[in-house]
């Protein structure tokens, strides 16, 4: 206890000089770390003390403001930037070992000669197959510095000897505009998977290039989209509304009232527009829906939007690590605020979606009630909209819970599909591309065969996965997987533009909004 008292006296006069300029909280904290690391029983790792007690503080205030290391905040601003330094594919690991989808077109590991279905088995002599490495860990090892070289060793079908490759790391793009097609001669389709810093150049290019094919409705695909840069949305909006337009505005006790408008002249100012949000749609998703809704741009459809409506701005420490903290909450053009309550009750706002499902709110609109409190209305119609928790859709397109049964459910969950088209292609990749000219082809005369699924049938005795329902199970089960089995080879064959073609002829959501935009009278469905 004498040594305690002595430290704590030393430890006041350090920061005497300065006590008057600190909070007492500042102190308390100070005196409590310096006491651990001074005094505890045992040896103790401080930045883990410190970094825990970082979260802690940050889970007090709500349930985005947060903090990651340096590592992950590397990956972060590498995913948000829209590029990183690597070998250039996209892979996905099938019984422990890395098996190349695809090469990046003009990447390091295309001008190298590595193709689809190669398998990785080392880098920089390191084994990674077999050896039941985190996904993690096998990027951190293929990622690095530009310029920098990795040496790989690879497994080609029919070559019993290692192939090695010494790759010189490149700068690689990461697409956040995933798919943008034309649906027919009159109508396109564009899916944004996240808001990053390219975002708005991709959509931008993908307008032009469907302008150019004579596309005169548009729908935006914003399913699972959760957010990102607040600007790309807004640089979206401007392209579809007029100039100097409110798009939304950001307000908190330090961040007076900042109006973020519409800034020029747009290249999709007139046409048919419908925008598509789910569930997990949030945050700059939710600024881009509710700006085309509260000017009566367009309509949205789907379901409820997550309701994320807390701006975070990053702050830097001196490790290279980042706290992101909420400044601010964003409104919608009528001043809607789309945050749902959170109540400081975490574990209620992470099960918020299981919540949304047990009450019926993903099957039924009906489920949904609005206080009247938070009613406004849209800019030119005057339609009622609402606030308190995400954007509700114009257009209200159910979860069909009935569409997959038990055992499709758990195929998916353990990964079996996937596994299982994985493998097919590992022995059919070649026949296939030599097979069909192109995607709409393909959707044409591909079918899942006896083959396919005796792999998948292996695949989920594997996996452990139960037919409990018995051959009326499978049956009823059996077009659903087939026709994700097809999706998932076009994906791998192809690209994401084409597995969405395939996709959305079987997505209810699509399939609406395709309904609604091509609609003669488009103008009356605004005002229903």
């Amino acid at each position: 206890m004498k040594k305690l008292l002595i430290f704590i006296a030393v430890l006041s006069l350090t920061v005497a000089s300065k006590a008057q300029e600190m909070p007492e909280y500042i102190i308390k904290l100070m005196y409590t770390s310096n006491i651990i690391s001074r005094f505890y029983v045992d040896d103790t790792d401080n930045n883990k003390i410190t970094e825990t007690g970082i979260k802690a503080m940050l889970k007090e205030l709500d349930p985005h403001s947060t903090y990651t290391d340096a590592k992950e905040t590397k990956a972060l601003m590498e995913q948000m930037q829209g590029s990183f330094s690597g070998i250039g594919i996209q892979f996905n690991i099938v019984s422990d070992t890395l098996y190349v989808i695809q090469t990046t077109k003009n990447g390091p590991s295309e001008r190298a000669g590595i193709l689809a279905g190669d398998r990785i088995v080392t880098v920089n002599d390191t084994i990674i197959a077999g050896v039941k490495m985190e996904r993690g860990d096998i990027m951190s090892r293929l990622r690095g510095a530009k310029g920098s070289e990795v040496k790989i060793g690879v497994r080609r079908r029919g070559i019993e000897r290692l192939l090695e490759f010494n790759l010189v790391r490149d700068d690689i793009s990461t697409k956040t505009v995933d798919a943008a097609y034309m649906i027919d001669k009159k109508n396109g389709y564009i899916r944004i998977t996240s808001f990053g810093a390219k975002t708005h150049e991709e959509f931008a290019s993908k307008l032009d290039s469907l302008n150019a094919l004579g596309m005169k409705n548009l729908i935006i695909d914003l399913e699972g989209n959760g957010g990102g840069y607040l600007n790309a949305a807004v640089d979206i909006v401007s392209e579809l509304i007029e100039e100097n337009k409110l798009v939304v505005y950001t307000e908190g006790r330090s961040n007076p009232r900042y109006e973020y408008m519409s800034k020029g002249k747009g290249r999709f100012l007139k046409g048919n527009l419908v925008v598509i949000v789910d569930e997990t749609s949030a945050s700059a998703s939710e600024i881009l829906a509710g700006a085309v809704q509260d000017w009566d741009r367009g309509l949205i459809v789907g379901r409820r939007s997550f309701g994320k409506g807390l701006v975070q701005r990053p702050f830097n420490l001196p490790d290279g690590s980042m706290i992101r903290l909420t400044i601010a909450r964003y409104y919608t053009p009528t001043g809607r605020c789309i945050q749902k309550p959170y109540d400081n009750d975490s574990i209620k706002y992470e099960n918020d979606l299981m919540q949304r499902y047990n009450s019926g709110e993903l099957t039924s609109a009906d489920s949904i009630h609005f206080p009247d409190s938070l009613k406004t209305y849209t800019k030119r119609l005057g339609r009622p909209v609402y606030g308190g928790g995400g954007i509700m859709p114009d257009y209200f397109v159910a979860l069909d819970t009935l569409k997959y049964t038990k055992y499709h459910r758990s195929l998916a969950a353990k990964g079996s599909i996937i596994q299982a088209s994985l493998k097919y292609l590992d022995t059919h990749r070649e026949e296939i591309v030599k097979e069909y000219r192109d995607i709409n082809d393909f959707d044409k005369r591909f079918e899942v065969d006896e083959t396919f699924m005796n792999l998948l049938r292996e695949q989920s005795e594997q996996d452990n996965v139960k037919l409990e329902g018995g051959e009326e199970e499978y049956q009823k089960s059996l077009p659903e997987i087939k026709q994700q089995l097809k999706n998932l080879i076009a994906r791998d064959i192809w690209d994401m533009e084409e597995f969405m073609q395939i996709y959305n002829k079987s997505n209810d959501m699509f399939l609406k909004a395709y309904e609604l935009v091509k609609e003669k009278n488009f103008g009356k469905l605004m005002q229903k």
